[in-house]
């Protein structure tokens, strides 16, 4: 077993993974995300109303060893081990996102899947497996190849010993024949801690994903904020806040980036028409922690000189950061090849010109309508552009029966 010691400063300051939590409305995913983070990530007003998640939640901790214990007991987000209440060291940094689990919110949690890379795919014990979410939320995994994956059995406090080990049962036998059937299966209460050590140290010990640090950096926004407190002087107001992860290169401080699409601006056009934000990296932070140099790895806030009415309630989620000049292009129209998912719970149906389609790409979320099929290649047209990687896969929703359900995915060609 190998210890992912953070032997760089860089690399005890910055989160070096991001981890996503995947799973049926109302499983336990934020509660689970509370015992790792000691953060609650419900804090979007309509969430906390509704009682549910809507955008991505996300928080960061630092993975804590002690030196004196072996196996989980040692392994803890606290100041102090909770087994023999020694000191421990810092491991590592890791950025936690939280994904809506309710159907009609799939598209947020399909557009965070781009930047998460491992999951936590939580299954309630005191419910039969799998649930809706929980079959949806599999074939994203599937679709992205998303190999770190822990599955979370939460619950098994409301059911008991023999219910839990027979729901156990359950989730293998849903799980076999898919890229994860051989995943790990932890049982955790989160409300009083339990086993969350071992889900840790499993964290720690998990395959680092290979980072290009050599290409133009790329940058999904996730959130984004105006972080001025209201009332404040004009004389001093902040630019707007960006976060998000850097998929490839590197961003530093004093960058000088563009932001794409960017926004809509008025013109005699019928169609939308956005222009990218130039503006300058003022600073960078990740936490708490302040950045020279960031890379790809977990959530980095960026510090811009951007007006904040347009940062503001998550304004840019969705955008692309990137050096002037060296952002992939912005698109109208998408040329997709398509790939359909196998689903027994979803009847045949052939696509039509004109049919809309709900796509989840980097980190945005869009509508679209079909324009030309011919085979599996689709030509669609977006409600509103978008900044597109060719490498990035395509989630497709499709609305069946008066629902939204996830179809298939495609590759830009």
């Amino acid at each position: 077993m190998t210890i992912h010691m953070a032997t760089e400063d860089s690399q005890v300051r910055q989160s070096v993974i991001n981890v996503g939590t995947l799973g049926h409305i109302d499983h336990g995913k934020t509660s689970l995300t509370r015992a790792i983070t000691h953060t609650w990530t419900d804090r979007h007003s309509e969430s906390i109303k509704r009682n549910m998640t809507i955008k991505l939640g996300y928080a960061e901790a630092t993975i804590n060893r002690c030196p004196n214990c072996k196996g989980p007991e040692g392994y803890t987000t606290g100041d102090k081990c909770p087994n023999c209440g020694g000191k421990v060291a810092p491991l590592e940094k890791i950025s936690m996102l939280d994904a809506p689990g309710h159907e009609t919110l799939m598209a947020t949690a399909i557009a965070g899947s781009s930047v998460i890379d491992a999951i936590l795919f939580v299954i309630a014990a005191n419910e039969p497996c799998p649930m809706q979410q929980t079959k949806e939320h599999l074939m994203i995994i599937n679709i992205l190849g998303v190999k770190n994956v822990i599955v979370i059995q939460t619950k098994v406090d409301i059911v008991g010993m023999e219910a839990a080990k027979a729901h156990e049962r359950q989730i293998r036998a849903f799980l076999k024949g898919s890229a994860i059937e051989n995943a790990p299966i932890v049982p955790v209460m989160s409300n009083l801690g339990i086993n969350v050590d071992m889900v840790l140290e499993m964290i720690a010990n998990m395959p680092r994903p290979e980072r290009d640090l050599k290409s133009d950096p790329l940058m999904y926004v996730v959130r984004s904020f105006d972080v001025n407190k209201p009332g404040i002087e004009a004389t001093k107001l902040v630019g707007g806040v960006i976060g998000g992860a850097i998929t490839k290169g590197r961003l530093k401080k004093g960058d000088k980036i563009e932001i794409k699409p960017g926004i809509r601006v008025n013109t005699k056009s019928k169609k939308d028409v956005y222009e990218p934000i130039v503006t300058v990296i003022e600073r960078l932070d990740s936490g708490a922690e302040q950045l020279d140099e960031a890379v790809p790895g977990g959530l980095i806030g960026i510090s811009t000189e951007v007006d904040p009415t347009f940062t503001k309630a998550d304004g840019l989620v969705g955008n692309v950061v990137g050096l002037v000049g060296k952002t992939p292009p912005t698109l109208s129209t998408l040329s997709i090849k398509y790939h359909k998912l196998k689903r027994d719970d979803v009847p045949e149906q052939h696509m039509a010109e004109n049919e809309p389609l709900i796509l989840g790409m980097g980190t945005t979320t869009i509508v679209g309508y079909i324009k030309k099929v011919k085979k599996d290649n689709l030509e669609v047209e977006l409600k509103h552009p978008v900044c597109a990687d060719r490498e990035v896969k395509i989630a497709v929703m499709r609305n069946i029966a008066k629902r939204w359900r996830l179809t298939g995915y495609g590759m830009l060609s």
